[in-house]
């Protein structure tokens, strides 16, 4: 995810932004620069490696004179990384340099308005055009210029801006993307995240959506684009410096299990456009996507288990068989594929060995490849025929959370998508999904809700020797998903069944006190699933259950029921998997394991 900082006092800039930039470095990135205003002139220096070099080439920044800067550190997502798209981003007069957190959506209309005028661009991102239409409307007033630019803006976006006319003011604002202000005694700071301030002051503005901030060595001032004028108290920042890097939490795995209902939001909203789904610059054509007769999702881990609910997605909107398929044993069983299958490879970090492998195999036999992945100019996204990124942001935890999440929505909208120009679902139904999607943040928000109780269940329990997971449809993907969360984090054996296998074999495993997580929410299938829960039931096991809210039926079987909020059958999903990541969490916390980095594990799998 990427990372702002700008400063702006009475001492070297650079040294203080490129310490900032280190202090972000846990969010990963893969490039970063900063610009420093010296001598009337605009000063960037950029790295595709780490800070340490950006440092080392700068003398630690005193190599770079001026009092004034902005820095980043870019997780690529218009662009491959690389030096030229690396942030900051100058105007095509050398007047404004910018940096840039968030998507601009309506970036290609800009950019080629701003190519009619005779304009160069010099990178691929998004970015560049807001320092080109600064450029633009400068006409001595940098807020104007800025004003009239943001109204110009469609997506997410938080901006620091350095004019080289005006070497003492720095310029920040923000809509849909966090930014804030620190404010010091003769020196004062923008961040993106509060963890690049807090060993310089504790005193901070957390900017409004719309605001902008102008600020200068000794003064802060808001405004609202139209030029109003706003007065707000600076917040105290109590944290240390290791509690800002988590935000407060005392794991990443935590923080990102919180940052969830923004990352849905991110995933969603560039893509949803006057009520449908569009996905910039895919190869699929209409006509290719009509003679595909079959689809295959292949992946690993989590990455495979929001494919085995796609599976229900898509069977349900395109009526096309769909098969989800282990990436590790994908190419070892001589799979049917040829030119009218298409392939959906999913990966968080788009180098996954095994799934890499699975990709060329399906790509040497004739398949379309689609792949959804979260990293830019991945080994993946680049073999691949077309790429969806996620665009979920780095993990730290090695266990999954948002990651999982944005594939899912991912997932949805491509089956949306799909089902619209093969004419497989109504409108209508289209239509009603979409909007149960706009809500799924803050339905995820209301979730957050029964931390607590989940907290006493995990306390109670924490000590079980094995776990079962059990569901059926969309309920047993999230099954599987819910076990394999307890399992990694916590080291206590789970594992996941369909509902129905119970009795064929299974079920001579429950006994007395062993826990049952019986997953039943998908409502068509409920009394299906309360004939599960009084089996396992009867032989002595304890059954926490889910349940959409007004499900009081449940109670009666059941030993403790988490509710969840009602959304679309198909999205079940999204809303399931939250009071799991959460159960497991506090198990493994109860449990003393190292949860951000459980034993054995790796972020990304490399090798077979």
């Amino acid at each position: 995810m990427c990372g702002i900082v700008g400063f702006v006092g009475n001492k070297k800039a650079a040294p203080v932004l490129l310490e900032g930039l280190q202090r972000l470095e846990y969010r990963g990135y893969d490039s970063a620069g900063i610009a420093v205003i010296k001598n009337g002139s605009i000063e960037i220096k950029k790295t595709i490696e780490r800070i340490s070099a950006l440092k080392e080439a700068t003398d630690n920044g005193q190599t770079v004179d001026g009092e004034i800067g902005i820095g980043h550190t870019r997780w690529a997502t218009h662009g491959a990384p690389c030096k030229r798209n690396a942030h900051p981003h100058m105007g095509f007069k050398s007047r404004f340099a910018v940096v840039h957190n968030g998507i601009i959506e309506n970036y290609i209309e800009l950019k080629d308005e701003l190519v009619a005028l005779g304009v160069n661009f010099k990178s691929e991102t998004d970015t560049e055009v807001v320092a080109h239409l600064m450029e633009l409307y400068y006409e001595g007033d940098v807020f104007n210029a800025l004003a009239k630019t943001i109204s110009r803006l469609k997506g997410s976006y938080s901006l620091g801006i350095i004019c080289r006319e005006h070497p003492e003011t720095l310029y920040a604002v923000r809509h849909f993307s966090p930014l804030i202000v620190g404010v010091g005694v003769g020196n004062n700071y923008i961040a993106s995240d509060v963890t690049a301030l807090v060993s310089h002051t504790k005193n901070v503005l957390y900017l409004e959506d719309g605001e902008i901030a102008v600020i200068t060595a000794n003064k802060v001032d808001l405004f609202t684009a139209d030029g109003e004028k706003k007065e707000r108290e600076p917040s105290f920042v109590s944290w240390s410096i290791d509690a800002a890097e988590k935000g407060g939490y005392d794991h990443f795995m935590m923080k990102e299990i919180k940052e969830q209902p923004d990352v849905i939001a991110k995933t969603f909203e560039p893509r949803i456009k006057d009520g449908k789904v569009f996905f910039e610059g895919l190869n699929l054509t209409d006509e290719k996507l009509k003679s595909i007769n079959k689809i295959i999702i292949t992946a690993c881990g989590s990455a495979y288990h929001t494919g085995v609910v796609a599976k229900y997605v898509f069977e349900e909107l395109l009526r096309i068989p769909t098969e989800v398929d282990l990436a590790s044993e994908f190419r070892y069983r001589n799979p049917i594929v040829d030119e009218h299958t298409l392939v959906i490879i999913i990966s968080q970090s788009g180098e996954t060995a095994d799934t890499l492998a699975a990709l060329r195999e399906a790509k040497n036999r004739g398949a379309h490849i689609l792949s959804i992945v979260n990293v830019v100019g991945s080994s993946i996204a680049k073999a691949s025929d077309d790429v969806i990124y996620t665009w979920a942001g780095p993990e730290i935890a090695v266990a999954t959370t948002k990651a999982y999440s944005a594939q899912l929505i991912v997932l949805y909208l491509f089956g949306l998508y799909a089902a619209e120009r093969l004419g497989s679902a109504s409108s209508d139904t289209i239509t009603a999904i979409l909007s149960e999607i706009k809500q799924l943040p803050e339905k995820v928000k209301k979730l957050f809700e029964m931390e607590e109780s989940i907290k006493k269940i995990a306390k109670k329990h924490h000590r079980m020797g094995s776990v079962f997971f059990i569901g059926r449809n969309i309920d047993y993907g999230v099954a599987m998903e819910g076990s394999l969360k307890l399992k990694e984090i916590s080291y206590i054996n789970s594992e996941a069944y369909a509902a129905g296998e119970l009795k064929h074999g299974t079920i001579s495993l429950i006994e007395e006190g062993r826990m049952v997580i019986a997953l039943s929410a998908y409502d068509s299938l409920q009394d299906k699933m309360m004939s599960n829960i009084k089996e396992v039931k009867s032989r002595g096991a304890f059954v926490l259950a889910t349940a959409t809210e007004g499900n009081k039926a449940i109670e009666k079987e059941a030993d403790q029921v988490l509710y969840l909020p009602k959304t679309h059958p198909l999205l079940l999903a999204s809303v399931e998997v939250i009071p799991l990541q959460m159960l497991s969490y506090y198990i493994a916390l109860y449990n003393g394991c190292d949860i951000d980095k459980p034993r054995n594990l790796a972020k990304s799998v490399t090798v077979e």
